[in-house]
């Protein structure tokens, strides 16, 4: 059977890397170099895709990937999100640099998503959230201080409320501000149940709205908007065969503490590795349209809190004015 359609899609980095790394039996995967850091509970890691092998390997564009993972996120613990901010802050800035964005390049956010629905609401919050300046810059230069640069962020709607691609409304706002690059914020969707609602993704790729849920939309690339284009997002939402799939796997490690006899209870499904296990669960859910996208309960504070973490790391990376290792007093 040729279960190629159901392939699972991830916008995470990570994800893929897990995938390619159980298809290449653990071994070291051919064009991707990797970079592990923990500390406080926050573990960072960089994914490097060197060339074509790698990316064929992880099935994500060449380029750089940052991920932070913060399990404990889901606690709500004000002075946890304090530091994954200045984290976020700090990363961002050397990401920056290692991509060769000047201090004095000019930057445009672009919140993407719909802001009436709480899992796609991630881009418009922190647009409301960061700090702009273009304006100060344009309209009184004199009295713009040393630290800042020129920052201008819009949200631009979803296509079923607009009308219009989100890319052409990028399109026609670069063409006549003239930035220097593009942050783009968006909402992902995660094969991980552990990742939802605890992982911050930057990668220099660019981004393709909806492409989570499995919409074709063109992209906010630095091909399509002739600057570069960072992506910046969060796993808000997991398929509902992933749920199932991991429902399985708890059953499975249940099964063996508690009996020896786990494959005659299981039987077939004992013995299929956790890849073709969830696409024969896919393959059962999708045709009666019970794939469904899913979100955890908490959704609603999480989303003010992730935002207003990102938002004041950007405000920290992109104005030297603001302390990058002080965050605090920009987060709330």
């Amino acid at each position: 059977m040729d279960l190629g359609f159901y392939n699972t899609h991830t916008d995470l980095a990570l994800d893929a890397r897990d995938m390619a790394q159980a298809a290449n039996q653990g071994q070291p995967i051919p064009g991707i170099e990797q970079e592990f850091t923990r500390e406080n509970g926050i573990r960072v890691t960089k994914i490097n895709v060197l060339n074509e092998e790698g990316s064929r390997a992880l099935g994500k564009m060449l380029g750089h990937y940052i991920t932070i993972e913060v399990p404990a996120l889901r606690e709500k613990d004000s002075q946890l999100q304090d530091r994954v901010a200045t984290k976020l802050a700090q990363e961002f800035e050397q990401f920056l640099k290692g991509i060769g964005i000047p201090k004095n390049a000019k930057a445009l956010i672009i919140g993407l998503g719909n802001a009436n629905v709480t899992p796609d609401a991630l881009g418009p919050l922190v647009v409301e959230n960061v700090m702009v300046t273009r304006h100060y810059f344009e309209l009184v230069p004199q009295d713009v201080s040393p630290g800042y640069r020129a920052v201008s962020a819009v949200a631009p709607g979803v296509l079923g409320t607009t009308g219009i691609e989100s890319s052409d409304i990028v399109q026609g706002i670069v063409d006549k501000s003239k930035p220097d690059f593009i942050i783009a914020i968006d909402a992902l969707a995660s094969r991980s149940l552990d990742r939802v609602n605890t992982t911050i993704q930057i990668a220099d790729t660019g981004i393709h709205p909806g492409s989570g849920i499995g919409n074709k939309r063109k992209g906010l690339t630095k091909e399509n908007l002739g600057i570069p284009v960072i992506a910046i997002g969060v796993p808000t939402v997991v398929y509902a065969s992933t749920i199932v799939n991991f429902a399985f796997d708890l059953m499975q490690k249940h099964f063996n503490d508690q009996t020896n006899t786990t494959g005659k209870i299981l039987g077939l499904l004992d013995n299929i590795n956790e890849d073709e296990r969830l696409q024969l669960v896919k393959e059962v859910l999708n045709p009666v349209g019970h794939d469904l996208l899913v979100t955890p309960k908490e959704i609603d504070q999480f989303i003010e809190d992730i935002a207003n973490i990102i938002a004041s790391g950007l405000n920290a990376a992109l104005h030297d004015a603001v302390d990058v290792d002080n965050v605090a007093a920009y987060t709330h």
